[in-house]
């Protein structure tokens, strides 16, 4: 194990390194950017999706969407509404990583862009650990995980801004407990921002649009 040790901080600090400069970028070009993530099967593409539908037409919005082998959820976001889309094809690896991100958006027409959603390979691990030049990252989950999700995945609730507990429309169908996970969440990162959304009912999308709309509008003043 210790000779692994400079291997892996040689590799993140390099994605550190271009990370920082997407960042940048997108600073100069007051793009609003969020990476979100989630474990496999939490509806993180169908709020994505919703969210497009519902915005696409007072934001101007693209999108990097990363998945380990299809462009599926690229082209069902496509069509939603999203004009510019690039999906990233892993090949195998767990996440993304900056310099995919980086590679993604050169090939998007950022001109006028005001919101970069990313959206990350569905694992609460290996994401953590990466930054790719974003605002903040969103940790979705969903009502038919385990409510101690934040206890196992600690550093993901830790580095994310805002957690979206989604499928709430399917509450009193498990043991699931959404107060036991928003308490064991905010116990990790009491400044979490919550959300609680169903995409099939329509429950609390316009809070989480409504915020993102203001955030894209302070990220231009």
């Amino acid at each position: 194990m210790p000779d692994r040790i400079p291997i892996e901080k040689k590799v993140l600090s390099e994605n550190d390194r271009i990370a920082a400069g997407i960042r940048g970028e997108l600073k100069r070009r007051r793009i609003f950017a969020l990476n979100l993530v989630s474990s496999p099967g939490s509806g993180k593409t169908s709020l994505l999706e919703k969210t497009v539908a519902a915005l696409h037409s007072e934001l101007s919005i693209a999108l990097v969407v990363g998945d380990v082998q299809t462009d599926n959820d690229a082209v069902r976001l496509m069509r939603a509404g999203a004009r510019m889309v690039r999906p990233i094809i892993t090949g195998g690896a767990c996440h993304l990583d900056a310099a995919m991100v980086r590679e993604a958006i050169g090939q998007l027409d950022l001109d006028g862009t005001e919101l970069l959603l990313i959206e990350n390979v569905g694992n609460l691990v290996c994401p953590s650990s990466y930054d790719l030049g974003e605002d903040m990252k969103v940790v979705v989950l969903s009502t038919t995980e385990g409510d101690d999700k934040p206890l196992k995945y600690p550093a993901m609730f830790r580095r994310s801004s805002v957690m979206i507990v989604n499928k709430i429309d399917l509450l009193g169908t498990s043991d699931f407990d959404i107060a036991t996970m928003r308490d064991h969440a905010l116990k990790i990162n009491g400044d979490l921002t919550v959300f609680e959304t169903s995409c099939r009912t329509g429950a609390g999308l316009e809070a989480w649009f409504g915020w993102l709309v203001e955030e894209v509008h302070r990220k231009k003043r």
